[in-house]
């Protein structure tokens, strides 16, 4: 099952099912060759006695790697917004290199550790000036975005522990089609607003509905964070699969950096639906 979504998985083959019959990183490389000394019982007692090997000893990612190389990539990610929130012009190199860096990382087949913290630090730059500018019109609109994201993501993650939703083929291929259609609102409304058609801060998304007090933003800024929340699962998914098929412990750079740029995504669509709803008081 090729995951899509998130191009940092759906672009390398390594957070892919694999059939067994095409190998992979299963064995590690460590299968008895034909000929190769056979253990002792002795030997195979040690062996079954010893404890698990860990990510580190075996050469392959495992779940704790990705948990600390993915806290350690927020963390900077918070320095950085630490930064932006006190020097507001850093946003506007935040977002472009943090955009440029996006786009690298996403497309390297080999994860560059130093590319993807680059990435945390000026993406928290951007985030953390765009923050700062909203929490002066909107007090406290910052911390109810984080609080919102870490409730979306330890919900998804808990229907994801318990096996209560998983990112089919059927569901991942709806995502997709459902991604590029929000993909194309989002740069039409972009232009829109570049080109002054629009009259409110949001574009379209400030907008009113017909008829109603409810503006458009409300309703896809719900819609767009059920994306970003099904992206989370397909991102568990993809490195459910990175370590079901041994991939070396390197990739866990991969899955960290792929969980940042969602958590990022979702953290910044939380934060313009609360501008939006609490604009529209």
């Amino acid at each position: 099952m090729a995951l899509g979504g998130n191009p940092v998985f759906a672009n390398n083959k390594n957070f892919k099912e694999v059939p067994a019959s095409q190998g992979g990183y299963i064995n590690g490389g460590t299968d008895t060759m034909p000929g190769q000394a056979q253990l002792s019982a002795r030997q195979l007692q040690d062996l079954y006695n010893k404890p698990s090997a860990k990510g580190a000893q075996t050469g392959r990612m495992s779940y704790d790697d990705v948990i600390m190389k993915t806290v350690f990539t927020l963390a900077l990610v918070l320095v950085g917004a630490a930064l932006g929130w006190f020097v507001p012009v850093l946003m506007w190199p935040g977002m472009i290199v943090g955009l440029v860096l996006g786009l690298v990382n996403s497309f390297k087949k080999q994860p560059s550790p130093g590319l993807i913290l680059g990435y945390a630090l000026f993406e928290g730059m951007f985030l953390g000036g765009i923050s700062g500018i909203l929490e002066q019109v909107y007090p406290g609109i910052a911390i109810q975005a984080v609080l919102g994201t870490l409730s979306v993501f330890l919900v998804t993650l808990v229907l994801f522990r318990n096996a209560k939703i998983r990112a089919t083929p059927k569901m991942t291929r709806f995502f997709i089609i459902a991604l590029s259609g929000y993909a194309l609102f989002s740069l039409i409304n972009f232009f829109l607003m570049v080109f002054n058609v629009t009259t409110t801060p949001w574009g379209i998304n400030g907008m009113n509905i017909p008829g109603t007090n409810i503006p458009f933003g409300v309703v896809i800024g719900l819609f767009a964070i059920g994306l970003a929340a099904f992206s989370l699962i397909v991102d568990f998914t993809s490195i459910e699969k990175g370590v079901q098929n041994g991939v070396p412990a390197k990739y866990a750079w991969t899955a960290a950096f792929g969980l940042t740029v969602t958590l990022v995504w979702l953290y910044l669509e939380i934060l313009r639906l609360l501008a939006i709803l609490r604009g529209n008081n």
